[in-house]
């Protein structure tokens, strides 16, 4: 049984990877996931330093 990651599970994966926020919203939506957790400040503010910081580190 293959268990698939919560959308913010997913968005912040993507992030540790160094996606920008408009490739993860993207993703996410490819992927059939619900977005509206992206719609919160504090996550997009999380996630934009996730990437920034996965970048910083490559």
């Amino acid at each position: 049984m293959d268990v698939r990651p919560t959308a913010l599970e997913r968005a912040f994966a993507l992030a540790e990877d160094g996606k920008p926020l408009a490739v993860i919203r993207e993703t996410l939506k490819h992927e059939g996931y619900d977005q509206g957790h992206l719609s919160s400040p504090t996550i997009r503010k999380q996630l934009i330093a996730k990437t920034a910081a996965a970048k910083a580190s490559a």
